[in-house]
């Protein structure tokens, strides 16, 4: 069964490293459009930095996926690693709980702002994009890590080989 949860783990990283490479892509390309129109044409894109900005938290919460599988979150454990193994296995884990905490509270308190974002019909000032389009990356990307980080805590997986891709 641990074999076949890790087979779908992989599977789900391998497609979310796959989408923030597609945004970055996207986002290097517009910029690079945006930078032959205005010195070439004499005329932006107006829209460019509004879109790359999604793309880029796309990006972010999305690739991030696979760095809290690996479980290489940013940590203040400079402390931590001096202390003795079962306390620090103790912090470890304390740590990795908050974590869960608060990507799931943030996650639960960012629904009712999309739902408004779609219910109000949102847009952003220069693409017009919907503005819950972008902003729903936010809470789906901090789901994804918080199941991650609670799948890899449940099979015992403290050590991960799979280094972070991004």
């Amino acid at each position: 069964m641990i074999d076949s949860v890790l087979r779908g783990v992989r599977a789900l990283l391998a497609l979310l490293r796959l989408l923030a490479g597609i945004l970055l892509v996207a986002s290097v390309l517009l910029n690079f459009a945006n930078v032959i129109a205005r010195y070439l044409f004499n005329a932006s894109i107006y829209w460019a930095e509004e879109v790359m900005l999604f793309f880029m938290v796309g990006c972010v919460f999305l690739g991030s996926s696979g760095v809290a599988w690996a479980g290489r979150q940013i940590r203040m454990d400079v402390i931590v690693g001096m202390m003795p193994e079962k306390m620090r296995a103790a912090l470890d884990l304390f740590s990795e709980i908050v974590f869960i905490a608060t990507a799931l509270f943030v996650v639960i308190f960012a629904w009712p702002v999309i739902r408004d974002l779609y219910a109000y019909d949102q847009r952003s000032q220069s693409a017009e994009i919907p503005l819950y389009i972008p902003q729903v990356l936010i809470p789906i990307g901090l789901a994804i890590m918080a199941a991650l980080v609670m799948v890899r805590l449940l099979i015992g997986r403290h050590d991960s080989s799979e280094k972070p891709r991004l």
